[in-house]
């Protein structure tokens, strides 16, 4: 199980966003496959999909993606908190996603110029074939830019999805309305003390 208080896992290192599906995709990400099956193997296969809700909690430059559900197995139930910066991905998903999503799992992975493929993009914005031509040398070679290293992420997802229907956009001023965010941010100690 992951780090964090009881009940809670945080071990995941972020999120991605898919939205080329028949429901946009929300996929907290592991570091490694194995941890991405025993997550979902000892908790999401258990959660009952119409309890299942995805709380996007707006904490000034930062958002909390919240996660939680009723489980067939109460006894080992726990729910899913990461605190991570806004971005134009969760902008995108947040505009799009009209309240109902699938949840999955994945990995990610960050390739330099070897492990790439043809249709990698740098984190500069620029294709492999623009960077250095071999050997220690990855720097980009387009006028202007001043990327040292080439450097992808890959996302591969889990095949599993469970359908999310209840899914907020909350301002951190309002999650007491809210028991799964109040009760993230009460274990988490995510507000301020009186």
């Amino acid at each position: 199980m992951g780090g964090g208080p009881a009940g809670w896992r945080s071990d995941f290192e972020g999120v991605a966003y898919r939205y080329y599906d028949l429901r946009m995709n929300v996929a907290p990400l592991f570091s490694g496959r194995r941890e991405a099956v025993a997550a979902w193997h000892d908790t999401i296969r258990w959660w009952i999909e119409p309890t299942i809700r995805v709380r996007f909690v707006e904490a000034g430059p930062e958002y909390w993606l919240v996660v939680g559900a009723d489980s067939r197995r109460p006894e080992g139930n726990v729910s899913l908190f990461r605190s991570m910066p806004m971005s134009e991905n969760y902008e995108r998903f947040k505009r799009g996603c009209g309240g109902e999503a699938y949840l999955r799992l994945g990995t990610h992975e960050v390739r330099g110029l070897a492990g790439s493929k043809d249709d990698d993009v740098c984190s500069c914005g620029h294709e492999g074939e623009d960077h250095g031509a071999g050997g220690d040398d990855e720097s980009c070679l387009v006028e202007g830019c001043a990327c040292a290293r080439f450097e992808t992420v890959r996302v591969t997802l889990l095949h599993k999805k469970k359908a999310v229907t209840d899914i907020a956009f909350l301002p951190v001023g309002s999650i007491r309305d809210d028991s799964l965010a109040w009760n993230c941010a009460c274990a988490h100690r995510l507000l301020p003390g009186p």
